[in-house]
């Protein structure tokens, strides 16, 4: 696994958990949806992305994406 598609994994899975836990517990937790969305905006025109350090520093190969 790349670090392109570790990062998209692991932002795919916080809007999921962060979907169900609006519908079971709050929907106070839509924010944590709306920070996992702006920061893959944000992420998209800038190139950084704090997910893909942590990802890089614990050695996982990189992508074309985040060189």
């Amino acid at each position: 696994m790349t670090i392109d598609r570790a990062v998209l994994a692991l932002a795919g899975t916080m809007v999921l958990v962060s979907a169900a836990l609006a519908a079971l517990v709050s929907p106070w937790w839509l924010l944590l949806t709306a920070f996992v969305g702006a920061n893959m905006l944000q992420a998209a025109f800038t190139g950084f992305c704090p997910a893909a350090i942590v990802f890089r520093k614990a050695g996982v190969k990189p992508g074309c994406a985040f060189d």
